[in-house]
């Protein structure tokens, strides 16, 4: 089920994306007055075609990785003399510029619209607030302690988790000073700390920039409480029910719902003792994870549960609202950060001080589409406004 969503919902944004791009070329080449012989989304074998009063053929083809524009083109071949006026290499080369243009112009429009719905409907996000600080980290040289809520790095507000990643990936490859504004536990009062960064996750094939600082962002405990119990899979056969909260497995306490995965996951095949808590009654059953394959290769066991997320501490949780013109400054002013951020990981690549990995290929892009889509539909449009800045 997971995959297919992955599959779904990379396949809409890849439509969505591709779509926009080709139709700028094609709109600006209408506006020429070039003659636009076939329009698709798609490669491959045609799903639907169609065409309209001008000749242009529609097609939507099986393969939605890419799309084209086709134009009437003397370098393509021999081009009737009735279409000689209304052919691409026949135009002023500022026309022939805009054509090209006008698909990553398309792609940067999308962006800006995409990010305005987000913010028009509201960004909602967890404050950066710090559990826990490893030791002999960048983090804990800086003078970083748990409870304090980073606020800003390098003078740059950080109002949420979100916000202090993409801050922190703009620092990737780098070596300097790194500065962290930070209030205390019932404090507003700002202090500054400062780490230092020396070719900063330069080799890294997939950075996490806040845990290799060092910083453990707080999260609420996660009990090892079912949510979804998928009919058919051991978890359901072995009567758990969404709620349920499993208290041991084989003797061994449960105290959080990463220990009961990894205590699954090494077990498949296994009969494994449960004591399982429902409401106020406590009752015994036995589960057989099955085996799975990880992406790694090795094989593991699964029970076919999910787990009940709970809510966050209101403190921590920051709701920004904005006007409609609001939003939309707001949607060019991200638009434009984006392009920054992604120019400058190119230009860091090309400089030798990232990893070339760090361009994301077909499989992130899928595995990115799929978990942003779980998160909702404001993570899932925020993910797709970046891929648009990226094709563009």
């Amino acid at each position: 089920m997971e995959l297919l969503q992955t599959i779904f919902f990379t396949l809409v944004a890849l439509g969505v994306l591709v779509t926009f791009h080709e139709f700028g070329h094609f709109w600006v080449a209408r506006r020429c007055g070039i003659k636009v012989i076939r329009f698709s989304v798609g490669f491959g074998t045609p799903l639907l075609r169609w065409k309209d009063k001008l000749g242009t053929e529609f097609v939507v083809a099986a393969l939605p990785l890419g799309g084209y524009v086709r134009m009437v083109d003397e370098r393509e071949g021999e081009v009737d003399e009735a279409d000689l006026p209304y052919a691409f290499t026949r135009k002023p080369v500022w026309q022939r510029m805009a054509v090209v243009a006008a698909g990553p112009a398309a792609n940067f429009i999308l962006a800006i619209l995409v990010y305005w719905i987000v913010y028009t409907v509201g960004v909602t996000g967890i404050a950066p607030v710090i559990s826990a600080v490893t030791p002999g980290s960048v983090a804990e040289s800086a003078g970083l302690q748990a409870g304090q809520e980073i606020i800003a790095v390098d003078g740059k507000s950080t109002p949420t988790w979100q916000a202090l990643n993409e801050k922190l990936v703009g620092r990737i490859g780098e070596t300097g000073k790194i500065t962290f504004t930070v209030t205390q536990p019932g404090d507003s009062l700002p202090s500054d700390y400062q780490g230092e960064l020396q070719e900063w996750l330069s080799g890294a094939d997939e950075p996490d920039p806040v845990s290799s600082l060092g910083i453990v962002l707080y999260t609420p405990q996660i009990l090892p409480v079912a949510d979804e119990v998928v009919p058919g899979e051991p978890a359901a056969l072995a009567g758990l029910q969404s709620g349920d909260r499993v208290i041991s497995a084989g003797g061994e306490s449960m105290v959080d719902w990463s220990a009961w995965v990894a205590y699954v996951r090494a077990r498949p095949g296994e009969a494994i003792s449960l004591e399982v808590q429902r409401g106020d009654e406590h009752f015994e059953t036995t589960v057989v994870p099955k085996m799975a394959t990880a992406e790694d290769g090795t094989k593991i066991g699964q029970v076919g549960m999910s787990v009940l997320i709970p809510e966050w501490p209101e403190h921590l949780v920051r709701k920004t609202d904005y006007s409609l013109l609001q939003a939309l400054g707001r949607g060019v002013e991200q638009t434009w950060n984006t392009s920054v951020l992604i120019l400058d990981s190119v230009k860091k690549m090309l400089m030798g001080l990232i990893s070339a990995k760090h361009l994301s290929g077909p499989i992130t892009i899928a595995k990115v589409a799929g978990a942003s889509a779980q998160y909702g539909l404001t993570a899932y449009l925020g993910f797709l406004a970046f891929l648009s800045v990226s094709l563009g």
